[in-house]
């Protein structure tokens, strides 16, 4: 008698069935209980809060092993800080954004009838996380799907290893799994878990990659939240004072080592500045970093990202471009992953570093005579993520305001409206569609329901057929 072969069973396969099943976990305990109420909702927020609080040091030295050395302080303030002044601030404004809104209602219909929009959960939301800032993109997200009265299931980096584990081993003490759940990535749950009929899907990283998130979701037709960076420029003005805006754009440019989507990927100096600005920088960041080997200073992700990034160095300094080193020692380190921070000068147009998202402790200096000159070259690319001009002439700014598009702006400085918890947060176009944190985020993640309620006596039965004379005259009138 033969051997009956049963299919085996692959890793790929477990992971699909652990998808399913949570899924299908979550949305059976949102259709028991649809609409949490503001008490259920805050307590799942505090929950949160004080997940990071509880674990501080834990989710420190996690993120601090992914990788290989990230700044402690870095940690503290854009991980851990961010989510408890996001906690804050929403229940602090919760209660407002539950309220069913007024609106007007058509005279036509004012025999007692109203209209209300209804703020509703929408079931179930899937985010996919980047590893740059694992716990703030996670968490921020989770404060507004959790403010809505969701569920959510949460897809970590396969850089973000260690802060997984520490996620799946101490998330179930807070969140039950059917309110919330954590996946590590091993090997294609990605694909797998952006193929899921959530309700919503909330994705930061890549361009390429969101566009496969987005053809995934499509086939469910599932909307999608994209947050995808891109080349945001900063742009100092010839009024602003430049040894400020130096201080300002060097502090975010080499923050996490410049592995920020929001951060200036170049920036436009007035020519006859260019050389002033150089010799500013290197006695502003020499005097932040003395050396590679501080602890202060983070490390590129991985051996990959080091040697795209190298690699570009090297191909502008090949093509003519002039490499400004801004601390004393070494140039880069592969075994640690560090990249000392740089100018870059005269980078060829074409080069991957003018053509290519950075994501690096590099940044490109490029000098213009006339501000037409920057709001042109912008405008001919993809519509970036942030733009950040640096002036204190209003008028200018409202020009540059009008006719540069981007997704957000911070005026005088970098990065900080991504940290303004009453400011939506989102790109356009290459850089991204859709908005989260504050107000934003409780309406991405709700359905806002529009209720009509009749009045006893409608309007429209004048409009019943047959029709008669006055419905004519009455549509006559109205159409006229």
């Amino acid at each position: 008698m033969s051997a009956i072969l049963l299919p085996a069973v692959t890793p790929i396969d477990v992971v699909r069935n652990e998808l399913d099943a949570t899924l299908k976990l979550q949305r059976a305990a949102y259709l028991a209980h649809p609409y949490p109420s503001f008490a259920e909702r805050k307590a799942d927020l505090l929950k949160l809060k004080a997940f990071v609080q509880d674990n501080r040091e834990e989710i420190i030295q996690a993120i601090n092993a992914d990788y290989g050395n990230r700044s402690r302080h870095e940690t503290l303030f854009a991980e851990i800080y961010s989510v408890v002044d996001g906690v804050n601030h929403t229940i602090k404004h919760l209660k407002k954004w539950m309220k069913p809104q007024r609106r007007s209602v058509d005279w036509r219909n004012f025999f007692g009838a109203s209209n209300r929009l209804i703020p509703q959960p929408l079931g179930v939301v899937g985010a996919i996380i980047p590893w740059n800032f694992p716990v703030w993109t996670s968490f921020n997200g989770l404060i507004c799907t959790f403010a809505a009265g969701n569920r959510a299931m949460v897809k970590m980096s396969e850089n973000s290893r260690h802060l997984a584990k520490l996620l799946n081993d101490k998330i179930p003490a807070y969140f039950p799994r059917d309110k919330l759940a954590f996946f590590d990535e091993t090997g294609g749950v990605g694909i797998e878990f952006s193929k899921l009929k959530f309700d919503h899907i909330i994705f930061t990283g890549s361009g390429p990659t969101g566009r496969s998130v987005m053809a995934a979701a499509a086939a469910n037709l599932c909307p999608v939240t994209l947050e995808l960076g891109g080349k945001a420029p900063a742009l100092l003005c010839d009024d602003f004072p430049l040894r400020k805006a130096v201080e300002r754009i060097t502090f975010f440019k080499f923050f996490n080592a410049g592995q920020i989507c929001t951060t200036a990927d170049h920036v436009f100096v007035p020519q006859a500045k260019v050389t002033a600005f150089v010799e500013a920088a290197k006695e502003v960041v020499a005097g932040r970093y003395a050396s590679l080997e501080t602890t202060d200073f983070t490390a590129v992700i991985d051996g990959r990202a080091f040697d795209r990034i190298v690699r570009a160095m090297e191909e502008a300094q090949s093509r003519g471009a002039t490499l400004v080193q801004l601390t004393a020692g070494k140039k880069w380190d592969a075994d640690t992953h560090k990249i000392a921070p740089h100018l870059v000068l005269n980078a060829p147009a074409d080069c991957e570093l003018r053509t290519r998202e950075i994501f690096g402790p590099v940044l490109p200096v490029i000098g213009y005579n006339a501000v037409e000159e920057v709001i042109h070259a912008v405008n001919s690319g993809p519509r970036p993520l942030a733009f950040y001009p640096f002036s204190n002439d209003k008028g200018l700014i409202h020009t540059l305001l009008q006719r540069v598009m981007s997704g957000g702006v911070t005026v005088n400085d970098i990065v900080l409206h991504t940290g303004q918890h009453d400011m939506p947060f989102g790109g356009v176009g290459d850089s991204g569609m859709g908005h989260y944190h504050g107000y934003e985020g409780f309406v991405t993640f709700s359905k806002m329901r529009p209720v009509f309620y009749q009045a006893p006596f409608s309007g429209i039965k004048l409009l019943w057929p047959p029709y008669g004379k006055f419905a004519t005259k009455y549509l006559d009138f109205l159409t006229k």
